[in-house]
């Protein structure tokens, strides 16, 4: 097949043409986005292979559609940036990697937390300017504290497990409960309970229409003050006005996050030279208890070759006709959200 990505980095061309040594396909890479305006470079191609700030809407899947293209891989397991009514609509397929390395997205979660806990950033820059003091670095144990999970998929499974080691009471929300989580003790609780009661709240569910904004002004009003939260799943899951506006009151007395809600025009991109006119991100940068990271929690070696590996593979099933395991509808994506 003849597959043409989009927004391609470095790394997807290193690790998607070590893992194509195993299929054969001709790979296109460009770094620009998936738009209406850059459809045609994936002309005479068989597939075309997006991340998760391509932007597949109506407009550009019409052109994919004219051009001849049958088949649309995500390579990442999210898929709110694609209109899957109108791929079913036009017979488009739509294929994803559910699952590449959990334990990259899981560990980075705990990082993120042990980072703001014990304010390790804030200490390396000190040190590096000959500054000792601990004044302002005061920590909490771990240990005993009460941490919430919402959505209990693979990512957040494995993240209440390590959690589960360091001691922490452990909640859980999720439509499917998990039974072997419940056996190390994970209590499953509805939302409304779990938000009145956690230390530390980590948000790993998909972002659908239910759970855009999921953490706004009204949920955040029923949590503890000085509550942490963690978001490495998507960034609109997070009304990021009203978590400005908790950080100001002390409601959020930790906020990481590996995802912004518009990151679209700043993620994966080297800006360091230039004004960032996002003044939402901006303000968010100006709390000393805010941690972000550009959407780095997948990116580890194991991750990236599985991403690639899964992908590929994905593709090789459409082409020798066999029946597609990691196939996107509309219907049954959003059923159980």
């Amino acid at each position: 097949m003849k597959i043409t990505f989009f927004s391609a980095h470095p790394y997807d061309e290193k690790y998607f043409s070590l893992a194509n040594e195993n299929f054969g396909h001709q790979l296109i890479f460009h770094k620009t986005r998936l738009t209406e305006n850059t459809v045609e470079l994936a002309r005479d191609s068989d597939a075309v292979c997006v991340f998760v700030n391509d932007d597949v809407n109506v407009a550009v899947i019409n052109a994919l559609k004219a051009i001849g293209i049958s088949i649309i891989a995500l390579r990442c397991a999210g898929f709110n940036n694609i209109d899957l009514h109108n791929t079913d609509k036009l017979g488009i397929h739509v294929i994803r990697v559910p699952a590449y390395s959990p334990y990259a997205v899981a560990e980075h979660t705990i990082a993120l937390m042990l980072s703001l806990n014990r304010k390790t950033h804030r200490a390396y820059n000190r040190v590096r300017d000959g500054n000792f003091s601990l004044q302002g670095l005061t920590g909490f144990d771990m240990f005993g504290k009460t941490v919430g999970i919402v959505g209990t998929g693979r990512i957040g499974s494995l993240t209440l497990k390590i959690l589960h080691g360091f001691g922490c009471t452990l909640l859980a929300h999720d439509i499917q409960q998990n039974e072997a989580l419940k056996a190390i003790g994970v209590e499953y609780v509805d939302l409304d309970n779990l938000l009145t009661q956690v230390d530390i709240l980590s948000l790993h569910c998909p972002l659908t229409p239910q759970t855009f904004h999921l953490i706004d002004e009204n949920t955040l009003s029923s949590m503890k003050d000085g509550v942490m939260i963690i978001n490495t799943s998507r960034g609109a899951i997070v009304d990021t006005s009203a978590a400005i506006s908790a950080l100001k009151t002390g409601k959020i007395g930790y906020l990481g996050l590996d995802v912004y809600e518009q990151e679209g025009d700043l993620f994966f991109h080297d800006l360091s030279d230039t004004i960032i006119h996002d003044d939402v991100f901006e303000r968010l940068l100006t709390f000393p208890n805010v941690l972000i990271t550009g959407h780095q929690g997948f990116f580890t070696k194991e991750a990236l070759l599985n991403i690639a590996t899964a992908t590929l593979g994905n593709l090789n099933q459409y082409e020798s006709g066999k029946p597609l395991i990691n196939t996107l509808h509309a219907e049954q994506a959003f059923a159980s959200k």
